[in-house]
């Protein structure tokens, strides 16, 4: 088992670029904004560019500096829990949610369609309808949805799956085969898989 979580590692190492991030501090009077977070693959250094993916829009930064732990560092890698110092400039475009990324790599979506499965009633599951709304959770970003089940479904209920579009109200950084969870009415209610992007 550990062989295949280290492949995973290492798997992750040579991929494009890309943070959730989780907070958000201004330091130095505001003239550097730190982005803290663990980063999900590939690696940054000191002087790259990175892109602000998610919400209202995106902005390209160039990262001043890497610390963890507080200790300044040249370059971080997948797994590692850091924060990457943006210019001041930045503040207002990074927020939880959202992610630093290799610029061009991903993009924000709306739309997508998903594989989805419900909780059991024990759980938190509940019934499933079209129109309802669902609060969705992947990595960092929690945004409200509406959802359509396929046609000739009437309902979705606990313990049982369809594959559904979904449209968020935010735009949120999104691919093929991320996983989420969901809420509805105030619970957790499943869990899913981005099947494709409605572009």
């Amino acid at each position: 088992m550990g062989g295949v979580t280290d492949q995973s590692v290492a798997n992750a190492a040579y991929k494009p670029f890309l943070m959730p991030v989780e907070d958000v501090f201004s330091l130095h009077q505001g003239r550097l904004v730190m982005v803290t977070g663990r980063i999900e693959r590939g690696s940054v250094r000191q002087g790259d560019a990175v892109e602000i993916v998610g919400f209202d829009g995106n902005v390209t930064h160039i990262v001043a500096g890497i610390e963890q732990s507080r200790v300044p560092i040249e370059a971080a890698t997948a797994e590692m829990n850091v924060g990457v110092l943006l210019p001041g400039s930045a503040m207002g475009a990074v927020s939880r949610g959202r992610v630093l990324t290799k610029p061009g790599s991903i993009s924000a979506q709306v739309g997508f369609t998903a594989d989805i499965t419900l909780l059991s009633e024990e759980q938190g599951g509940v019934e499933v309808v079209s129109g309802d709304h669902l609060v969705f959770h992947t990595r960092t970003a929690a945004v409200l949805g509406t959802v359509t089940l396929p046609k000739g479904v009437d309902v979705v209920r606990p313990l049982h799956g369809a594959e559904v579009a979904v449209v968020l109200e935010e735009a949120v950084a999104l691919e093929e085969g991320q996983s989420f969870a969901f809420r509805h009415l105030g619970r957790a209610a499943g869990s899913g898989t981005v099947i494709s992007l409605l572009r």
